[in-house]
């Protein structure tokens, strides 16, 4: 119980690079997050091409023949989040059990 706490201690070790990670991850947190506007989330094309897995190319078409929903604003395209998710469930088709 009369163990010496300094920075060579296992214990005190562990926990300054438990802390560390932790202090990292919510930096990547605070420096990612985007608070709604009026409930609504937009999505650079960059964003939206990383989360529907696809090139943004590919979402360029999309656009084009009218199959994605986007916002054209001051030269720059948004896209909300919300009618990505309901174009996502449109296109949903689900597994037939034999």
């Amino acid at each position: 119980m009369s163990e010496i706490v300094n920075k060579e201690n296992e214990n005190l070790s562990s926990a300054i690079n438990s802390l560390k990670k932790g202090q990292a991850k919510m930096d990547e947190i605070i420096k990612r997050y985007r608070p709604p506007l009026n409930g609504e989330r937009y999505l650079t094309d960059k964003e939206t091409s990383e989360r529907l897995k696809i090139s943004r190319r590919t979402l360029q078409e999309y656009r084009t023949i009218g199959k994605v929903p986007y916002i054209l604003l001051g030269g720059k395209i948004l896209y909300k989040e919300n009618d990505l998710l309901r174009l996502l469930e449109e296109n949903y088709c689900p597994v037939f059990s034999k």
